[in-house]
């Protein structure tokens, strides 16, 4: 069975249905990307994006392109351009991310609006547990992490042009809203009495500090950032689909929440003698945190890790949903659908820890 990594690593020719008018790019490339020089060869990266991704090479450097998929699309989704805003806002805070060359909205040149950014060279880990360094390389590793989320959080949004990139505050009221919605409207998927309670104790105990703002990833991950091909340090950090203004607390609890998932249900540390690896226990990751973001504490911790848990459980309640309605691909939504009650007791387990 093959990894995460072989499934997503590297390029391949590009998939059919996805092919592009090369030539015209080049062209594009030639009038809006400085330096840039042909001949281009395009490739397609294997990860299964939403926003389809290329690998264009040419004799003297690599870039990226991430297009809109072809073919009609949700209204709002697949918004390649707030990437390329957000990438360009967070650039101008020396924010590590990729450079971004152009964003073209024009569909004639290859069919979708797409933009151009800079090839970040360097090493992807799709196993939190980082095999293959020391243990002192591994929790170095975990810090550098740490300390790029406390600065994207710490970014004068307003500052760099991203005043409106979402709705500040009522942040949690509003995604508690959005997803239970979902999960109360999807009968397929049933209800479970598990679910219930906790959407009820989540409305209920929405912290004070609801109307918090920063600019925010939405799946800080540990495989969605580039590092220095030989030092701990993070070059870019990738795949801004899901960022907006929204609440820092809920952004690094959903980045913590490798310390409790399961590995069997998405890639964690649930399980693992992090100690034996050398990786910083919750308590200190935490307490990093705060202290690179001027807190002494984070009291709705417990919160924000049992209302990351809910989200994710409304998600696999809505692949279930679509499982049993013959609509969602079948292996992989077979098991986000056998997992979802074990997701439930995880998220209610952290609303115990936080009072329920």
């Amino acid at each position: 069975m093959g990894t995460a990594a072989d499934a997503n690593l590297g390029t391949t020719t590009v998939r059919e249905g996805y092919a592009f008018d090369e030539a015209a790019l080049a062209g594009w490339m030639t009038a809006n990307v400085d330096g840039f020089a042909g001949p281009l060869h395009v490739e397609q990266f294997k990860g299964g994006q939403s926003n389809p991704t290329y690998k264009l090479v040419t004799p003297t450097r690599s870039y990226v392109l991430r297009r809109k998929p072809p073919g009609q699309t949700l209204k709002g989704a697949h918004a390649v351009d707030r990437e390329a805003r957000v990438l360009t806002g967070l650039e101008r805070a020396n924010f590590p991310v990729a450079h971004v060359y152009g964003l073209c909205t024009d569909d004639t040149v290859i069919g979708t609006w797409f933009y151009v950014m800079d090839m970040v060279e360097g090493r992807i880990f799709w196993d939190a547990t980082v095999p293959g360094v020391s243990n002192s390389e591994r929790a170095a590793i975990f810090d550098a992490m740490n300390a790029t989320m406390a600065q994207l959080h710490s970014v004068d949004y307003a500052a760099v042009g991203l005043g409106d990139y979402g709705r500040p505050g009522n942040y949690f009221e509003r995604q508690i809203g959005r997803w239970s919605k979902q999960y109360f409207e999807d009968v397929d998927a049933g209800r479970d009495e598990t679910m219930d309670r906790l959407i009820a104790w989540l409305q209920a105990n929405i912290p004070a500090d609801d109307d918090a703002t920063s600019i925010t990833h939405g799946d800080f991950r540990i495989d969605n950032m580039i590092f220095h091909p030989t030092e701990p340090r993070v070059l870019a950090v990738l795949d801004w689909e899901l960022s907006t203004l929204g609440h820092p607390g809920a952004d690094f609890a959903y980045n913590a929440m490798m310390y409790h998932m399961p590995p069997h249900i998405v890639a964690g540390l649930g399980g693992c003698d992090i100690a034996a690896l050398g990786i910083p226990s919750e308590a200190d990751y935490l307490a990093a945190y705060c202290a690179r973001t001027g807190r002494d504490v984070m009291p709705g911790y417990d919160f924000y890790m049992a209302f990351n848990f809910f989200r994710i459980a409304a998600i696999f309640h809505g692949i279930k949903g679509r499982y049993l309605r013959g609509t969602a691909a079948s292996a992989q939504a077979e098991d986000r659908a056998r997992v979802l009650p074990e997701l439930i007791g995880i998220a209610w387990q952290q609303a115990v820890k936080a009072g329920a």
